[in-house]
């Protein structure tokens, strides 16, 4: 590459084709298969550059669009109505999907994303409208089965939240204003 795009190579006996992600946080990971030489993992980077800068320009916006912090007064305040808020519906909607998962925390974040087995809640989901606090619940429950917002991933939500789309589109209205 060009050396302005860092990532991890990680080779693994039981990949069967190459897979590339840009995560949330900025990293990037080229998974390759064992025997596969490294030059045709670098040519398969080059092939997607002009994707992984996409995603990683996304994320960069994603961030700057994210809510501005408030006090940390005002969130202890709300903290645990959050959390209970979260726990009962995170609890609603497993009863359809049935994932396991390691804990629930409720932070003053901009990002959500975790790839440890974790939900992550911003405390002010707690002051949107019902329906877009499912839609958020719901959206990271099923990250836990896909991390990426593939089809298969959208199928996942929309089996709990049919309208997710229209949610989806009004949200980020909100966030660009």
């Amino acid at each position: 590459m060009d050396g302005d795009i860092s990532y991890k190579l990680k080779r693994s006996r039981r990949a069967r084709r190459m897979r590339l992600v840009v995560y949330c946080d900025g990293s990037v990971v080229l998974t390759t298969p064992y025997g596969l030489q490294e030059s045709v993992g670098e040519k398969f980077l080059a092939d997607q550059r002009r994707w992984v800068l996409q995603r990683l320009q996304f994320f960069k916006r994603a961030v700057l669009r994210a809510m501005p912090r408030r006090s940390r007064k005002e969130y202890l305040a709300h903290r645990e109505r959050a959390r209970a808020l979260v726990h009962e519906r995170v609890d609603f909607f497993n009863a359809s999907y049935g994932f396991s998962f390691n804990a629930i925390t409720i932070r003053d974040q901009r990002s959500r994303c975790s790839r440890k087995g974790n939900l992550n809640f911003n405390y002010r989901t707690l002051f949107l409208p019902a329906s877009y606090q499912d839609y958020i619940i719901v959206h990271e429950l099923c990250h836990l089965q896909e991390f990426n917002h593939s089809k298969k991933f959208w199928e996942l939500v929309g089996k709990t939240v049919p309208d997710y789309a229209a949610i989806k589109k009004d949200l980020r209205k909100r966030l660009l204003r």
